[in-house]
Protein backbone atom coordinates (compact mmCIF):
# COMPACT_ATOMS: atom_id res chain seq x y z
CA UNK A 1 0.00 0.00 0.00
CA UNK A 2 1.45 3.45 -0.69
CA UNK A 3 0.69 6.76 1.30
CA UNK A 4 -1.93 7.38 -1.19
CA UNK A 5 -5.29 6.99 0.60
CA UNK A 6 -7.64 3.93 -0.99
CA UNK A 7 -10.75 5.17 -3.06
CA UNK A 8 -14.36 4.85 -2.07
CA UNK A 9 -14.71 1.18 -3.69
CA UNK A 10 -11.60 -0.07 -2.23
CA UNK A 11 -12.77 1.14 1.35
CA UNK A 12 -16.56 -0.15 0.77
CA UNK A 13 -14.66 -3.27 0.04
CA UNK A 14 -12.90 -3.63 2.95
CA UNK A 15 -15.83 -2.44 5.17
CA UNK A 16 -18.48 -5.11 3.71
CA UNK A 17 -15.98 -8.04 4.32
CA UNK A 18 -14.80 -6.53 7.82
CA UNK A 19 -18.47 -7.22 8.48
CA UNK A 20 -18.49 -10.53 7.38
CA UNK A 21 -15.31 -11.52 9.88
CA UNK A 22 -13.11 -11.96 6.56
CA UNK A 23 -9.89 -10.44 8.43
CA UNK A 24 -7.34 -11.94 9.04
CA UNK A 25 -6.73 -13.94 5.68
CA UNK A 26 -4.81 -16.58 5.18
CA UNK A 27 -1.94 -14.50 5.41
CA UNK A 28 -2.47 -12.98 8.35
CA UNK A 29 -3.34 -9.44 6.34
CA UNK A 30 -6.36 -7.32 7.39
CA UNK A 31 -6.31 -5.83 3.70
CA UNK A 32 -3.25 -4.10 3.17
CA UNK A 33 -1.97 -4.27 6.83
CA UNK A 34 -0.87 -6.99 8.73
CA UNK A 35 1.11 -10.10 7.64
CA UNK A 36 4.22 -12.16 8.57
CA UNK A 37 7.75 -10.36 8.12
CA UNK A 38 9.80 -12.08 10.79
CA UNK A 39 13.42 -13.81 10.29
CA UNK A 40 13.84 -17.45 9.12
CA UNK A 41 14.38 -18.74 12.60
CA UNK A 42 11.22 -17.49 14.12
CA UNK A 43 9.14 -19.32 11.09
CA UNK A 44 8.58 -22.34 12.61
CA UNK A 45 7.58 -20.75 16.01
CA UNK A 46 5.17 -18.93 14.18
CA UNK A 47 3.81 -21.66 12.23
CA UNK A 48 3.67 -23.57 15.73
CA UNK A 49 1.59 -20.36 17.31
CA UNK A 50 -0.52 -20.42 14.29
CA UNK A 51 -1.33 -23.95 14.48
CA UNK A 52 -2.27 -23.77 18.43
CA UNK A 53 -4.30 -20.80 18.31
CA UNK A 54 -6.64 -23.12 15.37
CA UNK A 55 -6.04 -26.13 17.34
CA UNK A 56 -6.66 -24.64 21.30
CA UNK A 57 -8.66 -21.60 21.05
CA UNK A 58 -12.20 -22.48 20.56
CA UNK A 59 -11.32 -26.22 22.17
CA UNK A 60 -14.12 -26.69 24.75
CA UNK A 61 -11.43 -27.78 27.53
CA UNK A 62 -9.42 -24.76 26.84
CA UNK A 63 -12.12 -22.51 27.13
CA UNK A 64 -13.25 -24.12 30.23
CA UNK A 65 -10.27 -23.49 31.97
CA UNK A 66 -9.63 -20.09 30.59
CA UNK A 67 -12.89 -18.76 31.22
CA UNK A 68 -13.39 -20.40 35.18
CA UNK A 69 -9.88 -18.68 35.72
CA UNK A 70 -10.97 -15.31 34.04
CA UNK A 71 -14.20 -15.71 36.69
CA UNK A 72 -12.67 -16.79 39.97
CA UNK A 73 -8.87 -15.29 39.59
CA UNK A 74 -9.44 -12.64 37.36
CA UNK A 75 -12.63 -11.16 38.66
CA UNK A 76 -14.59 -11.34 35.40
CA UNK A 77 -17.05 -9.23 34.59
CA UNK A 78 -15.33 -6.24 35.01
CA UNK A 79 -18.24 -3.53 36.44
CA UNK A 80 -19.67 -1.07 34.16
CA UNK A 81 -20.21 2.07 36.27
CA UNK A 82 -22.70 4.90 35.11
CA UNK A 83 -20.79 8.37 35.48
CA UNK A 84 -23.37 10.56 37.06
CA UNK A 85 -21.05 13.65 37.84
CA UNK A 86 -19.39 13.42 34.21
CA UNK A 87 -22.57 12.64 32.76
CA UNK A 88 -23.59 16.00 34.16
CA UNK A 89 -20.49 18.13 33.45
CA UNK A 90 -20.32 17.30 29.69
CA UNK A 91 -24.13 17.05 29.06
CA UNK A 92 -24.03 13.67 28.10
CA UNK A 93 -24.79 10.06 29.39
CA UNK A 94 -21.51 8.32 30.30
CA UNK A 95 -20.74 4.65 31.05
CA UNK A 96 -17.11 3.41 32.12
CA UNK A 97 -16.45 0.15 31.43
CA UNK A 98 -14.18 -0.87 34.05
CA UNK A 99 -10.95 -3.10 33.59
CA UNK A 100 -8.72 -1.05 36.11
CA UNK A 101 -11.38 -3.78 38.36
CA UNK A 102 -9.18 -6.64 37.07
CA UNK A 103 -6.59 -8.89 38.85
CA UNK A 104 -3.45 -6.91 38.64
CA UNK A 105 -5.35 -3.23 37.60
CA UNK A 106 -5.93 -3.45 33.76
CA UNK A 107 -7.15 -5.71 30.86
CA UNK A 108 -3.41 -7.20 30.06
CA UNK A 109 -4.29 -10.38 32.44
CA UNK A 110 -6.72 -10.97 29.81
CA UNK A 111 -4.68 -11.53 26.98
CA UNK A 112 -1.59 -12.54 29.57
CA UNK A 113 -3.78 -15.62 30.92
CA UNK A 114 -5.11 -16.73 28.26
CA UNK A 115 -1.79 -17.23 26.03
CA UNK A 116 0.04 -18.30 29.13
CA UNK A 117 -2.34 -21.17 28.95
CA UNK A 118 -1.78 -21.51 25.46
CA UNK A 119 1.94 -21.99 25.68
CA UNK A 120 1.37 -24.47 28.04
CA UNK A 121 -0.37 -26.33 26.01
CA UNK A 122 2.31 -26.14 23.06
CA UNK A 123 5.19 -27.49 25.71
CA UNK A 124 6.76 -23.72 26.16
CA UNK A 125 9.17 -24.33 29.11
CA UNK A 126 9.85 -20.73 29.86
CA UNK A 127 7.68 -17.35 28.97
CA UNK A 128 9.19 -13.93 27.60
CA UNK A 129 7.17 -10.88 27.56
CA UNK A 130 7.82 -6.88 26.78
CA UNK A 131 6.28 -4.35 28.60
CA UNK A 132 5.99 -0.39 28.89
CA UNK A 133 4.03 0.39 31.46
CA UNK A 134 4.35 -2.37 33.13
CA UNK A 135 1.15 -4.04 33.42
CA UNK A 136 1.08 -6.31 30.81
CA UNK A 137 4.75 -7.35 32.62
CA UNK A 138 2.82 -7.33 36.14
CA UNK A 139 0.27 -9.54 34.39
CA UNK A 140 2.37 -11.68 32.54
CA UNK A 141 4.11 -12.29 35.59
CA UNK A 142 0.94 -12.97 37.47
CA UNK A 143 0.02 -15.50 34.89
CA UNK A 144 2.83 -17.45 34.50
CA UNK A 145 2.87 -17.91 38.84
CA UNK A 146 -0.45 -19.15 38.14
CA UNK A 147 1.03 -21.48 36.02
CA UNK A 148 4.33 -22.48 37.01
CA UNK A 149 6.29 -21.09 34.36
CA UNK A 150 9.42 -18.92 34.66
CA UNK A 151 8.76 -15.80 33.61
CA UNK A 152 11.27 -12.67 31.97
CA UNK A 153 10.30 -9.50 30.99
CA UNK A 154 12.24 -7.03 29.02
CA UNK A 155 11.21 -3.25 29.97
CA UNK A 156 12.60 -0.23 28.87
CA UNK A 157 15.25 1.59 31.16
CA UNK A 158 12.91 4.69 31.38
CA UNK A 159 9.53 2.92 31.55
CA UNK A 160 11.42 1.34 34.44
CA UNK A 161 12.31 4.55 36.08
CA UNK A 162 8.76 6.20 35.46
CA UNK A 163 6.69 2.93 36.46
CA UNK A 164 8.63 1.98 39.72
CA UNK A 165 5.99 0.17 41.32
CA UNK A 166 4.86 -2.45 39.00
CA UNK A 167 9.14 -3.53 38.68
CA UNK A 168 8.50 -4.59 42.08
CA UNK A 169 5.38 -5.62 41.70
CA UNK A 170 6.10 -7.85 38.69
CA UNK A 171 9.84 -9.40 40.99
CA UNK A 172 7.31 -10.11 43.88
CA UNK A 173 5.18 -12.19 41.38
CA UNK A 174 8.44 -14.40 40.66
CA UNK A 175 9.44 -12.56 37.29
CA UNK A 176 13.11 -11.97 36.00
CA UNK A 177 12.61 -7.96 34.98
CA UNK A 178 15.53 -6.86 32.17
CA UNK A 179 16.28 -3.12 31.89
CA UNK A 180 16.71 -2.57 28.55
CA UNK A 181 19.26 0.48 27.49
CA UNK A 182 19.53 -0.16 23.99
CA UNK A 183 17.60 2.50 21.54
CA UNK A 184 15.14 4.25 23.07
CA UNK A 185 14.63 2.43 26.58
CA UNK A 186 10.95 2.27 26.04
CA UNK A 187 8.44 -0.21 24.47
CA UNK A 188 9.80 -0.46 21.09
CA UNK A 189 13.40 -1.56 22.84
CA UNK A 190 11.98 -3.54 25.17
CA UNK A 191 9.84 -5.47 22.35
CA UNK A 192 13.30 -5.75 20.02
CA UNK A 193 14.74 -7.04 23.29
CA UNK A 194 12.48 -9.79 23.67
CA UNK A 195 12.72 -10.65 20.36
CA UNK A 196 16.05 -10.94 20.17
CA UNK A 197 15.49 -13.49 23.22
CA UNK A 198 12.92 -15.64 21.83
CA UNK A 199 15.03 -16.28 18.17
CA UNK A 200 18.14 -17.59 20.05
CA UNK A 201 15.66 -20.35 21.46
CA UNK A 202 12.03 -20.59 19.80
CA UNK A 203 11.19 -24.01 20.42
CA UNK A 204 11.36 -23.96 24.27
CA UNK A 205 10.31 -20.14 24.62
CA UNK A 206 7.15 -18.79 24.38
CA UNK A 207 7.13 -14.96 23.42
CA UNK A 208 3.38 -13.89 25.28
CA UNK A 209 3.15 -10.59 23.48
CA UNK A 210 1.32 -7.81 25.01
CA UNK A 211 -0.12 -6.07 22.31
CA UNK A 212 -2.30 -5.97 19.32
CA UNK A 213 0.54 -5.81 16.85
CA UNK A 214 3.45 -7.59 15.81
CA UNK A 215 3.22 -10.99 13.11
CA UNK A 216 0.41 -13.07 12.13
CA UNK A 217 -0.75 -14.74 14.39
CA UNK A 218 -0.30 -12.65 17.15
CA UNK A 219 -3.04 -9.59 16.43
CA UNK A 220 -5.72 -12.04 15.56
CA UNK A 221 -4.92 -13.94 19.00
CA UNK A 222 -4.60 -10.71 21.45
CA UNK A 223 -8.28 -9.48 19.45
CA UNK A 224 -9.70 -12.47 20.21
CA UNK A 225 -8.54 -12.59 23.95
CA UNK A 226 -9.49 -9.08 24.67
CA UNK A 227 -12.81 -8.78 22.77
CA UNK A 228 -14.39 -10.42 26.60
CA UNK A 229 -14.18 -6.95 27.17
CA UNK A 230 -16.60 -5.55 24.30
CA UNK A 231 -18.78 -8.68 24.81
CA UNK A 232 -19.28 -7.71 28.32
CA UNK A 233 -19.77 -4.09 27.72
CA UNK A 234 -22.53 -4.49 24.84
CA UNK A 235 -24.24 -6.89 26.84
CA UNK A 236 -24.09 -4.98 29.71
CA UNK A 237 -25.13 -1.27 28.46
CA UNK A 238 -28.16 -2.79 27.11
CA UNK A 239 -29.18 -4.63 30.26
CA UNK A 240 -28.01 -1.09 32.27
CA UNK A 241 -28.79 1.55 29.89
CA UNK A 242 -31.67 0.40 27.85
CA UNK A 243 -29.92 0.14 24.69
CA UNK A 244 -26.70 0.90 22.40
CA UNK A 245 -24.72 3.19 23.00
CA UNK A 246 -23.45 6.44 20.66
CA UNK A 247 -20.48 6.18 20.68
CA UNK A 248 -18.11 3.23 22.10
CA UNK A 249 -14.58 5.22 22.66
CA UNK A 250 -10.82 3.78 24.17
CA UNK A 251 -7.19 4.83 24.42
CA UNK A 252 -4.36 3.29 21.41
CA UNK A 253 -1.22 2.26 21.66
CA UNK A 254 -0.87 -0.80 20.23
CA UNK A 255 -4.33 -0.78 20.58
CA UNK A 256 -5.26 -3.99 22.26
CA UNK A 257 -8.09 -2.87 24.85
CA UNK A 258 -9.76 -0.73 21.95
CA UNK A 259 -9.68 -3.53 19.55
CA UNK A 260 -11.14 -5.80 22.08
CA UNK A 261 -13.84 -3.23 22.50
CA UNK A 262 -14.23 -2.03 19.63
CA UNK A 263 -14.25 -5.74 17.86
CA UNK A 264 -18.42 -6.84 19.06
CA UNK A 265 -19.90 -2.95 18.37
CA UNK A 266 -18.09 -3.24 15.05
CA UNK A 267 -21.32 -4.10 13.30
CA UNK A 268 -23.83 -2.38 14.93
CA UNK A 269 -24.26 0.68 11.77
CA UNK A 270 -25.76 2.91 14.83
CA UNK A 271 -22.53 3.14 16.81
CA UNK A 272 -20.03 5.85 16.00
CA UNK A 273 -16.56 3.99 17.23
CA UNK A 274 -13.21 6.18 18.02
CA UNK A 275 -9.84 5.71 19.26
CA UNK A 276 -7.57 7.83 21.16
CA UNK A 277 -3.61 8.24 20.56
CA UNK A 278 -1.15 10.12 22.73
CA UNK A 279 -0.73 13.36 21.21
CA UNK A 280 2.07 14.47 23.72
CA UNK A 281 3.65 17.43 22.89
CA UNK A 282 1.95 18.16 19.28
CA UNK A 283 2.06 17.29 15.61
CA UNK A 284 6.23 17.13 15.28
CA UNK A 285 7.34 14.19 14.54
CA UNK A 286 9.19 12.99 17.80
CA UNK A 287 6.27 14.79 19.69
CA UNK A 288 3.97 12.02 20.09
CA UNK A 289 2.87 8.79 19.93
CA UNK A 290 -0.21 8.81 17.14
CA UNK A 291 0.66 7.08 13.83
CA UNK A 292 -2.75 6.89 12.61
CA UNK A 293 -2.81 10.28 12.77
CA UNK A 294 0.14 11.24 11.78
CA UNK A 295 2.22 8.39 10.57
CA UNK A 296 2.99 6.71 7.14
CA UNK A 297 2.44 2.83 6.47
CA UNK A 298 5.97 0.92 6.96
CA UNK A 299 6.88 -2.66 8.36
CA UNK A 300 7.81 -2.86 12.50
CA UNK A 301 8.38 -5.49 14.62
CA UNK A 302 6.89 -8.13 12.11
CA UNK A 303 3.78 -6.66 10.55
CA UNK A 304 2.86 -3.93 7.70
CA UNK A 305 0.77 -1.07 9.85
CA UNK A 306 0.52 2.56 10.39
CA UNK A 307 4.45 3.95 11.96
CA UNK A 308 6.08 7.04 13.16
CA UNK A 309 8.82 7.25 10.44
CA UNK A 310 10.53 9.89 8.50
CA UNK A 311 11.19 10.54 4.88
CA UNK A 312 13.47 7.78 4.95
CA UNK A 313 11.41 5.24 6.24
CA UNK A 314 13.34 5.27 9.44
CA UNK A 315 11.54 4.40 12.58
CA UNK A 316 11.07 7.59 15.08
CA UNK A 317 11.64 8.23 18.74
CA UNK A 318 8.00 8.80 20.02
CA UNK A 319 7.06 10.92 22.75
CA UNK A 320 3.59 10.35 25.51
CA UNK A 321 3.51 11.41 28.99
CA UNK A 322 1.93 7.73 28.84
CA UNK A 323 4.49 4.79 29.14
CA UNK A 324 1.77 2.57 27.42
CA UNK A 325 1.21 4.73 24.60
CA UNK A 326 4.70 5.67 23.68
CA UNK A 327 4.92 3.11 20.78
CA UNK A 328 5.32 4.28 17.45
CA UNK A 329 3.72 2.13 15.47
CA UNK A 330 -0.38 0.52 15.70
CA UNK A 331 -2.08 -2.99 15.51
CA UNK A 332 -2.86 -4.00 11.77
CA UNK A 333 -6.58 -3.68 12.33
CA UNK A 334 -6.80 -0.77 13.70
CA UNK A 335 -5.21 0.80 10.54
CA UNK A 336 -7.63 -1.13 8.82
CA UNK A 337 -10.54 0.10 10.63
CA UNK A 338 -9.13 3.41 9.72
CA UNK A 339 -8.52 2.95 6.10
CA UNK A 340 -11.98 1.47 5.43
CA UNK A 341 -13.70 4.27 7.63
CA UNK A 342 -15.38 2.25 10.19
CA UNK A 343 -13.10 3.88 13.12
CA UNK A 344 -12.11 7.41 13.41
CA UNK A 345 -9.02 7.86 14.84
CA UNK A 346 -7.68 11.19 17.15
CA UNK A 347 -5.08 12.28 19.17
CA UNK A 348 -5.21 13.56 22.86
CA UNK A 349 -2.31 15.62 24.21
CA UNK A 350 -0.26 15.32 26.97
CA UNK A 351 -1.80 18.45 29.14
CA UNK A 352 -5.85 17.46 28.07
CA UNK A 353 -5.04 14.05 29.19
CA UNK A 354 -3.46 14.99 32.59
CA UNK A 355 -6.06 16.95 32.77
CA UNK A 356 -8.83 14.24 32.27
CA UNK A 357 -7.37 12.13 35.01
CA UNK A 358 -8.00 15.30 37.84
CA UNK A 359 -11.42 15.55 36.79
CA UNK A 360 -11.65 11.42 36.33
CA UNK A 361 -10.76 11.39 40.02
CA UNK A 362 -12.67 14.40 41.13
CA UNK A 363 -15.82 13.76 39.83
CA UNK A 364 -16.18 9.45 39.83
CA UNK A 365 -13.86 8.78 42.02
CA UNK A 366 -11.67 6.84 40.03
CA UNK A 367 -8.12 7.35 39.76
CA UNK A 368 -7.60 6.12 36.08
CA UNK A 369 -4.84 5.54 33.97
CA UNK A 370 -3.26 7.81 32.19
CA UNK A 371 -3.37 5.90 29.11
CA UNK A 372 -7.21 5.40 29.91
CA UNK A 373 -7.57 9.33 30.74
CA UNK A 374 -6.38 9.88 26.97
CA UNK A 375 -10.11 8.06 26.36
CA UNK A 376 -11.75 10.40 28.58
CA UNK A 377 -10.51 13.50 27.00
CA UNK A 378 -11.67 12.46 23.66
CA UNK A 379 -14.96 11.40 25.06
CA UNK A 380 -15.14 15.10 26.39
CA UNK A 381 -14.70 16.53 23.47
CA UNK A 382 -17.60 14.20 21.51
CA UNK A 383 -19.56 15.19 24.55
CA UNK A 384 -19.20 18.71 23.69
CA UNK A 385 -19.86 18.28 20.11
CA UNK A 386 -22.69 15.90 20.34
CA UNK A 387 -24.83 16.74 23.18
CA UNK A 388 -27.54 14.49 25.23
CA UNK A 389 -25.78 11.05 23.54
CA UNK A 390 -24.69 8.02 25.32
CA UNK A 391 -20.86 7.32 25.78
CA UNK A 392 -19.12 3.96 26.33
CA UNK A 393 -15.71 4.82 27.74
CA UNK A 394 -13.31 1.75 27.89
CA UNK A 395 -11.46 2.53 31.03
CA UNK A 396 -8.20 0.38 30.46
CA UNK A 397 -6.76 0.54 34.34
CA UNK A 398 -5.89 2.03 36.70
CA UNK A 399 -3.98 5.11 38.27
CA UNK A 400 -1.49 3.58 41.12
CA UNK A 401 1.20 2.91 38.47
CA UNK A 402 1.18 6.43 37.42
CA UNK A 403 1.87 8.10 41.12
CA UNK A 404 5.03 9.09 40.13
CA UNK A 405 4.44 10.75 36.92
CA UNK A 406 1.31 12.05 38.33
CA UNK A 407 3.29 13.36 41.20
CA UNK A 408 5.42 15.09 38.96
CA UNK A 409 2.96 16.59 36.66
CA UNK A 410 -0.71 17.52 38.28
CA UNK A 411 0.15 17.23 41.72
CA UNK A 412 3.22 19.63 41.28
CA UNK A 413 1.46 21.97 39.29
CA UNK A 414 -1.18 21.87 42.15
CA UNK A 415 -2.31 24.79 44.56
CA UNK A 416 -0.45 24.48 47.98
CA UNK A 417 -3.87 23.08 49.47
CA UNK A 418 -4.97 21.14 46.77
CA UNK A 419 -1.78 19.16 47.21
Amino acid sequence: MSDDKPDAATRARWLEQLRAGAFPDAQGRYGPFGGRYVPETLVPAHERLEQGVKRWLGDADFQREYQQQLRTWVGRPTALSHAPRLSQRWGADVWLKREDLAHTGAHKINNALGQALLAQRLGAQRIVAETGAGQHGVASAAACARLGLPCTVYMGAVDMERQAPNVGRMRLLGATVVSVTSGDQTLRAAIDEAMRDWVADPEHTYYLLGSAVGAHPYPYLVRELQSIIGREARAQIQQQAGGLPDLVIACVGGGSNAIGLFHPFVNDASVAIVGVEAGGRGAGLGDNAAPLSFGRPGVLHGSYSMLMQDGDGQIQETHSVSAGLDYPGVGPEHALLQACGRVHYEAAGDDESLAAVRECCECEGILPAIESAHALAGARRWAKAHPGKRILVGLSGRGDKDMLTLSQTLLANAPAGAR
